[in-house]
């Protein structure tokens, strides 16, 4: 099949284009190359522009006929620049993405697999999400990602638009051949800042928030390798019919995850387990926007898609920490 990817030269459009082409499938890349590289997106077919752009995705559709569904991962994703900039954030993940929503539904490209969060969940006392879970985002990066659900789910009952919703955690590692991953100049997520710390990078991991309801202080995620996520994602184009079918609706939310909370502590530990060695600490109060956190019951994605995590913590931190030894050769900075 062939599928339009939104965002596929970001760390995780990338990733997933390549996991669509190793299932024998055909990304189609429309990337503004605001913040992915342009390299991510090799000699995949690409197009340059914004999502929101009626003329350009005519012209996507014109060329690609034969488009069957699109992945919709264009974002922007960092929870305090959403503090500090929340027009944007409104501006380019809920105003944009409407536009492409209907752009694409009149252009009859009504299949929509949405990447979404699962930061946007209530705190809850076990820490485990299922998607009936109540919501309480935090963040207007969350409140972003919630609004563009609440849009598909209308649109889905009113027109012949039609979404799968994923929700997942905190993805984590590389591309498999370390081609491409996570890419921000200034890394804001904890697994590239551990990295760099295990590295000689920076001088030391700060660790935010340290007096969160959880059973060390630290918060609680679900870590998945970014490989995980993308297969994924394939499978929610592969099986987007009868997904639907199954739940007799015209959208459905599924968690990504693997199903078991890991602290920050615990993260840091499971780290500098993988390089053998401790890493420089240093605590600092929460971020603003930050949660305390959750992790996911993933067996409907596992009932509906067939699909449950393979790769450990492990392997994901030992995939993250040798992309941050290859990165700069890819990118320019470390």
């Amino acid at each position: 099949m062939k599928v339009l990817v939104t965002g596929g030269a970001g760390y995780l459009g990338s990733i997933t284009a390549k996991a669509l082409e190793r299932a024998g499938h055909t990304p189609v890349v429309l990337d503004s190359f605001l913040s992915g590289p342009r390299g991510y997106v090799g000699d995949r077919i690409a197009y340059e522009g914004d999502i929101a752009d009626r003329h350009l995705l005519g012209r996507v559709v014109a060329e690609h006929p034969d488009l069957e569904a699109t992945i919709h991962m264009a974002a922007r994703i960092v929870v305090p620049e959403s503090v500090e900039q929340p027009y944007e954030y409104y501006r380019d993940n809920v105003a944009k993405s409407l536009e492409m929503f209907d752009a694409l539904t009149a252009l009859g490209k009504p299949r929509i697999i949405f990447s979404s969060t699962a930061s946007l969940y209530a705190l809850t006392p076990q820490f485990e999400v299922t998607e009936e879970d109540p919501v309480d985002p935090t963040s207007p990066y969350a409140r972003t990602k919630r609004m563009m659900e609440m849009m598909l789910e209308d649109l889905a009952k009113a027109t012949s638009l039609r979404a799968i919703i994923l929700r997942y955690f905190n993805p984590i590692g590389a591309d498999p051949d370390l081609e491409t991953g996570y890419h921000l100049r200034d890394a804001t997520h904890v697994v590239p800042l551990m990295a760099q710390a295990a590295l000689g990078q920076r001088e030391a991991f700060t660790l935010t928030g340290t007096d969160h309801p959880t059973r060390d202080g630290t918060g609680i995620r679900d870590y998945i390798h970014v490989w995980d996520l993308a297969k994924a994602h394939v499978r929610a184009v592969e099986e987007f019919d009868n997904v639907l079918a199954k739940v007799g609706a015209p959208y459905t939310y599924l968690n990504l995850g693997g199903g078991d909370g890991v602290t920050v502590r615990e993260l840091l530990a499971a780290v500098e387990r993988v390089v053998g060695r401790p890493i420089p600490v240093v605590e600092a109060p929460a971020r603003p926007g930050d949660a305390a956190g959750a992790y996911a019951n993933a067996d409907k994605a596992a009932e509906l898609l067939g699909w449950r995590t393979e790769l450990s913590l492990d392997e994901a931190i030992a995939s993250a920490l040798a992309w941050g030894e290859k990165r700069q050769d890819v990118l320019g900075y470390p």
